[in-house]
């Protein structure tokens, strides 16, 4: 992909792409568009202002979001310079070997020097820098507080020509914006499934996990010196007995954003005292001894994640032409992975190679359901993988799951002690290796056999 103020050295191969949504999904795909079409507009059903915000269709992002390294590489090269900004601004860029002091299956990671390199900041804030940059952009145009009704078909309801939109309410306010593509980058609440069956046809089969997970967020205060040795912690008890958790992170304007979740209806109370108690009932007290004595700069937010959902257009033998999904209204997976925004990413991606390949729209959703399908396979089976661990989690388990997640287990211990194992964890936890490369026999010997003692004094950090 080409550096964003490159385009327009040559002109785009088609007209007008319409993205429905601003989010991060919507963002990456008005990027990846501008580069193909002569104009791009996106759609949001939200005001829209030009500063760091939650919106109100975007509950979760008041809460802790991480960039993975493969989600940060992806960044770096639709958008030059975008991390020397963000840093300049407060956001952090951290070795995530060396940052993360990560205690989990009862034993801190071993630190080291991976070369994968995450970004730490709030999401409001990285939203609105890629927004910014996406909507600079002179063939990119955005509509807010228009919402997406209906869309529009040709008169043999084989080709979307465009879509419908308005206010909130149906009325005389429709018009329709005429589109050679439609991007459908909703979310999880997308009305493609739904269009799709009153067009006649078929829905995309959905794949639901159902796993209780609710976390609660607050923002403190940040000053140097208030965490020796590592730039973030987190903190998971071993499943499935232990169902707690809680991440500490830094974020730009000198603040902390601390979570504390849980899976299976064990969640956090959104009172500030019971939060500071559920936090300080994990096996270990790393957050609570920083959040504890330092000052809050907002109430306790809440957000519950009922399941993992994805939607198998992949399998579909009949679509619309003209239209596409991206982002969560494809698959959603355990906010607690941190995979969404690189998912998102790594979906706009596979959009890109996809038209480059193919000089006509025409049959373009086949090939692209498929490659998404393969971006999505692998941080569906980490996190139902590890959702499973816990019996109360609900939905189609895999077979072999339970051998998998014990194999798994011994990976993770071994993580407490070689560095060797750590880095290729990290290299699948970053999406950058499938998960099967951690049965190679390197790391499959290592992960088996015995651990060393530990030195007396308890485990290092």
């Amino acid at each position: 992909m080409p550096p964003a103020n490159e385009i327009g050295a040559d002109a785009p191969p088609h007209r007008h792409a319409v993205v429905i949504g601003c989010s991060l999904a919507g963002l990456f795909a008005a990027r990846v568009l501008s580069d193909h079409f002569e104009r791009v507009t996106v759609v949001e059903r939200d005001p829209v202002n030009d500063r760091p915000e939650s919106r109100k269709g975007q509950p979760q992002t008041r809460h802790l979001h991480g960039l993975l390294a493969q989600g940060l590489s992806i960044i770096r090269e639709m958008f030059p310079g975008l991390q020397e900004t963000m840093v300049a601004g407060g956001a952090m860029v951290a070795d995530m070997g060396e940052a993360m002091r990560w205690y989990q299956f009862d034993g801190y990671r071993v630190p080291f020097k991976s070369g994968l390199v995450g970004m730490l900041a709030s999401r409001p804030f990285l939203e609105w820098h890629i927004r910014r940059r996406v909507l600079a952009l002179p063939n990119v145009t955005l509509l807010q507080s228009a919402v997406t009704h209906a869309l529009a078909l040709d008169a043999g309801k084989t080709r979307v020509t465009g879509v419908q939109t308005g206010g909130p309410e149906s009325g005389s306010d429709r018009r329709t914006l005429a589109a050679d593509l439609v991007v459908d980058a909703g979310g999880r609440g997308s009305q493609t499934p739904s269009w799709l069956a009153s067009l006649g046809y078929e829905r995309p089969r959905e794949e639901e996990i159902r796993i209780g997970v609710a976390y609660s967020t607050r923002i403190y205060r940040r000053d140097p010196g208030d965490l020796q040795g590592a730039s973030l912690v987190m903190i998971t008890a071993r499943p499935p007995l232990g169902k707690r958790m809680s991440f500490l992170f830094p974020i730009e304007n000198d603040r902390w954003i601390a979570a504390a979740g849980g899976w299976a209806g064990d969640h956090p109370p959104a009172d500030a005292p019971g939060y500071l108690e559920f936090i300080g009932s994990l096996p270990v007290r790393d957050i609570y001894d920083v959040i504890s004595r330092k000052e809050p700069l907002t109430d306790v937010y809440t957000y519950t994640f009922p399941a993992n959902l994805r939607r198998h257009y992949e399998e579909l033998t009949q679509f619309p032409e003209g239209h596409l999904v991206l982002g969560d209204a494809i698959a959603s997976f355990n906010p607690i992975y941190g995979q969404g925004m690189t998912s998102a990413a790594m979906q706009a991606q596979a959009l890109d190679e996809t038209l480059r390949r193919r000089p006509s729209l025409t049959g373009v959703w086949r090939p692209y359901f498929q490659r998404v399908a393969r971006v999505v396979d692998i941080p569906w089976r980490m996190a139902a993988g590890e959702d499973f661990r816990f019996p109360e989690t609900e939905g189609a388990r895999p077979v072999g799951t339970d051998l998998i997640n014990r194999y798994v287990a011994r990976v993770h211990s071994a993580t407490h002690h070689d560095p060797v194992v750590y880095a290729q964890f990290l290299r699948v936890m970053n999406l950058m290796a499938p998960p099967s490369s951690l049965l190679h026999p390197r790391i499959a010997w290592r992960a088996l056999r015995r651990a060393p003692r530990r030195p007396a004094g308890g485990p290092g950090r």
